[in-house]
């Protein structure tokens, strides 16, 4: 791999006309530029035992491009993932993209996280009279609390499309690198900033001991911007008041993404959290493919084409593979955390801007008998020493709960689907890539495998199953 990692001031960067998107993504499009540099690089053979597979090999063989994607309004989708989205750029298989992303979070404080950064301005751009990234979810556009409804949370980087990429087919996505985004304020130099939201839609709401038992309270939290240092400090904390956004509308709760928060009406504590220092683990939260089953798809319920999966093992070193759903994949990605515990109890993480840089392996569907990724139809997740696999609710809720899924799937989750779920994605991983008996796999999964919670947030709940690869020492792993 090159060591050349571009940055928004890299000289290779040039200039790239790409076509508009239908309907009311047409204007938000017009006149896209995507910005991407071309560097040398090898790429390696699949970690997951795919040495013996066609499509990898070829690859490997290959020079690969090195392809940059800045965070900007014409660059980001806010709440949704859609098969109709124009791809940003086009990339071979093997290719590496270095993508910024944004926290929709940042204007929990605007000074710290907005101000003199360019890119985020852009995004986060809305006055009386004009809201640069219009659309916020995949509710109506004249919903009464913004356009899109807020049905929908995320801010998105892409699509980036893979040349050949067909349904049945598996992208590889290895995560080689995460950065911190630094703020861009003078005044906070060498420093990035975070949000942790506890909102209505977290576990704990009305569940608590004081008054009043529900109440929306935001934390902004510290790190290095170099990210030298491995903890994070809490600055202060507010409760939500109402905030009234520059069109008016008057947010009661945290019920649109990205509503200016206006310091002269809270309260902040600086007292808090005092001499706690939490570890860092860079992730991001959503990351996946288009799914086909929809035109425009929530981001906040996670499914087997990936998404909001929020789990805090999708970081640096990691290589999360996802079954192709759509013609060129359209691979997103975006909800930064600097940090997350699993079930992310309150409703967010420490949302915190990042820079990831990924390379991006399309295995062939006609390659992927008697390798590991034959038959694989959910999220696998691969780090050096563990395998894991991604329950859900419902594996596929967007099939399963019909015309309506969008809006059942947050009434119908339970932790008792996704731990079945969970079980049964494991048993076929053990089954298909181990080549055990049903009984051999279930025995192990009681003995050696361990089930977390891994959101209990996003609509669509989440239990993931660990498998150590230091188990299976005679089998070439």
């Amino acid at each position: 791999m090159t060591d050349h990692h571009c940055t928004t001031g890299c000289s290779h960067h040039s200039h790239n006309e790409k076509p508009e998107i239908k309907e009311e993504f047409e204007q938000a499009q017009r006149d896209l530029k995507a910005d991407f540099a071309v560097g040398g690089a090898a790429v390696s053979a699949g970690s997951l035992g795919m040495t013996s597979n066609a499509s990898a090999q070829s690859t490997a063989a290959m020079p690969a491009s090195h392809y940059y994607l800045p965070a900007n309004e014409k660059t980001v989708h806010w709440g949704f993932f859609s098969r109709s989205l124009a791809p940003l750029i086009e990339v071979e298989s093997g290719d590496i993209v270095t993508i910024e992303t944004l926290t929709h979070q940042a204007n929990d404080d605007a000074e710290r996280m907005v101000r003199g950064d360019p890119g985020a301005e852009s995004v986060f751009y809305w006055d009386a009279k004009k809201k640069n990234v219009d659309r916020r979810g995949v509710g109506p556009m004249d919903s009464k609390v913004g356009a899109g409804g807020g049905l929908g949370a995320h801010i998105c980087t892409g699509p980036v499309a893979i040349k050949g990429a067909e349904p049945g087919d598996i992208l590889e996505v290895r995560i080689l690198d995460v950065t911190p985004r630094p703020s861009g304020n003078p005044q906070y130099k060498g420093k990035t900033f975070g949000s942790n939201a506890a909102g209505w839609w977290g576990f704990h709401y009305g569940d608590t001991l004081e008054e009043p038992k529900k109440r929306e309270v935001v934390t902004i939290f510290e790190l290095d911007a170099s990210g030298e240092r491995n903890w994070a400090r809490a600055v202060y904390n507010f409760r939500w008041t109402p905030q009234t956004d520059p069109f008016g509308v008057t947010h009661a709760i945290m019920d649109y993404p990205g509503v200016p928060v206006d310091h002269a009406t809270i309260t902040k504590n600086h007292n808090v959290l005092k001499d706690i220092r939490v570890p860092i683990r860079p992730h991001f939260g959503v990351m996946g493919v288009a799914p086909a089953e929809a035109d425009l798809v929530n981001s906040v319920p996670p499914s087997y084409t990936g998404g909001n999966i929020d789990n805090w093992r999708i970081g640096k070193g990691a290589s999360i593979y996802y079954p192709v759903s759509v013609p060129g994949a359209l691979f997103s990605v975006g909800d930064p955390h600097a940090s997350q515990g699993d079930a992310e109890l309150c409703g967010t993480a420490i949302e915190c801007s990042l820079t990831g840089v990924f390379q991006l392996i399309l295995h062939k569907q006609a390659t992927l008998p008697g390798t590991p990724l034959a038959d694989l139809h959910y999220p696998l997740l691969e780090t050096q020493d563990e395998w894991l696999v991604h329950g859900f609710s419902y594996a596929n809720y967007l099939a399963e709960l019909g015309p309506d899924a969008q809006n059942a799937i947050f009434q119908k989750s339970s932790i008792d689907l996704a731990m079945r779920d969970a079980y049964h994605k494991m048993r076929h991983f053990l089954m298909t890539t181990k080549n055990l008996s049903e009984d051999e796999a279930i025995a192990l999964m009681s003995v050696a495998a361990d089930f977390g919670i891994t959101q209990v947030v996003d609509g669509n709940w989440g239990v993931h199953a660990i498998i150590k690869k230091s188990i299976f020492p005679g089998r070439g792993d």
